[in-house]
């Protein structure tokens, strides 16, 4: 903990995507897979263009995503930390401190159980470190950037996930 309570990390927002490339079934199993880990109703992307190799036309729904704040973005993301052995690369951190990572099997999150109508799929996870004070960019009215000094770099959000949740950093894993 610092002096200064401007200066303390918290976690902005996580984000939790499935892409499956197709709509119909495989969609709607994965929608029902993100309703069952975090209680709130995903929202479809559609494609963006037409890939004739891949049976994909543009504006088809092809994946589903949830943002998740607060109390219930800190206990998932727990959750799929666990599922990550508590693990992650120093390549998955972006300059202004973000990082993301994959889970291969939606069932390594723990209290998931396997449901053979659903099947097994895999996930992205992206999360958003931040200070308080970042909202100034997001208001309508009098809107303005954070100052350099107050942003978030890579090093002070590796050492926040290792402090606050027990996350090792490793360079090549």
């Amino acid at each position: 903990m610092t002096e200064n309570p401007m200066r303390e990390l918290r976690i902005g927002k996580v984000v939790i995507n499935i892409s499956v490339g197709t709509s119909g079934e495989p969609l709607d199993n994965a929608m029902t897979i993100v309703k069952q880990l975090t209680g709130q109703q995903p929202c479809q992307r559609m494609a963006k263009q037409t890939i004739r190799s891949f049976n994909l036309r543009k504006k088809e729904p092809m994946a589903c995503l949830v943002t998740l704040r607060g109390a219930a973005a800190d206990e998932f993301l727990r959750k799929a930390l666990q599922a990550m052995g508590r693990t992650l690369n120093s390549k998955s951190f972006d300059r202004h401190g973000n990082f993301a990572f994959g889970i291969k099997e939606h069932i390594d999150i723990p209290g998931t159980r396997y449901d053979p109508r659903l099947g097994i799929t895999g996930m992205d996870v992206m999360v958003t470190v931040e200070r308080p004070g970042y909202g100034i960019t997001r208001k309508k009215r009098r809107q303005a950037k954070v100052g350099s000094s107050h942003r978030v770099t890579p090093e002070d959000s590796m050492r926040y996930m290792a402090e606050a949740y027990g996350v090792e950093v490793g360079v090549n894993q």
